[in-house]
């Protein structure tokens, strides 16, 4: 199963959709869809990757409500470095 399967058919109840792409140099990822709905979940993710987009790249997670996400093993999350904060 792949890891859009897996995060569809995960019993956590808020399905979160992000976009990553690049623009002027750096990796932007953000989040497009929120639902607690797999089945809208499945239609949005469909829906965006039935249209071929070489510079997007999208990704689902499933993620549980009233927890701390950084303790719990892979995570919506984007990687920084000091000279993004300049």
């Amino acid at each position: 199963m792949n890891m859009i399967e897996t995060a569809l058919k995960d019993s956590n109840p808020l399905k979160l959709i992000l976009k990553g792409w690049m623009e002027e140099g750096a990796g932007v990822v953000a989040v497009v869809y929120a639902t607690t709905d797999s089945n809208k979940a499945r239609s949005f993710i469909e829906e965006i990757n039935s249209v071929v987009n070489d510079d997007n790249y999208y990704m689902v997670y499933s993620v549980p409500f009233d927890v701390d996400l950084t303790q719990i093993g892979h995570y919506p999350s984007i990687a920084i470095s000091k000279e993004d904060f300049k």
